[in-house]
């Protein structure tokens, strides 16, 4: 509102009411809005106390909550932590055995190795120093040995053949 039109509303007022009562009303009507506006603050203040100890509750509630996620939360981050510790503890129990066991086999594969190489080592030499004797021998003796040899194919001849007609007529 502005000034004329609150001019214009004081001036009913007299017309209407007369200048005697226009501070009696005036009175009246400055304690109704006093007690208005008490009443608005009572209610108020009525209205944040009430809401005050809701949200205190609600407050009291959430904080609650958070504790009880976090508390979860690390019991579950120390159980999964403990399984971990433990499936690696036991993966290393597993993996230092086989490790174990592999080394054995390998040393024992080793000497395998090493004793069969001295084995095939001997029996190479072997074999060597028996035909450097044959070729000796056959040096010496030519023609004593070209003999024997022949007589030999000539045996070993007849008794494939013997025992070939012998199948055949069996």
């Amino acid at each position: 509102m502005s000034g004329p039109e609150i001019f214009v509303i004081v001036i009913v007022f007299l017309l209407l009411f007369g200048a005697e009562k226009l501070p009696e009303m005036a009175r009246t009507l400055g304690k109704g809005m006093r007690d208005f506006k008490k009443a608005t603050d009572d209610i108020r203040r009525e209205l944040e106390t009430s809401t005050q100890d809701f949200r205190n509750d609600m407050n009291e509630v959430t904080e609650t909550i958070k504790k009880d996620v976090t508390d979860f939360k690390d019991k579950i981050t120390n159980d999964v932590n403990e399984v971990n510790d433990s499936i690696r503890n036991d993966m290393n129990d597993v993996t230092s055995s086989v490790r174990q066991d592999m080394n054995n086999i390998n040393e024992n594969l080793q000497k395998d190795l090493n004793k069969a190489n001295e084995n095939l080592q001997k029996d190479v030499n072997e074999i060597n120093e028996n035909l450097q004797k044959d070729v000796n021998k056959v040096d010496e003796n030519p023609q004593k040995d070209t003999k024997e040899v022949k007589d030999n194919i000539n045996k070993n001849t007849n008794d494939i053949s013997e025992g070939y007609y012998k199948e055949v007529n069996d």
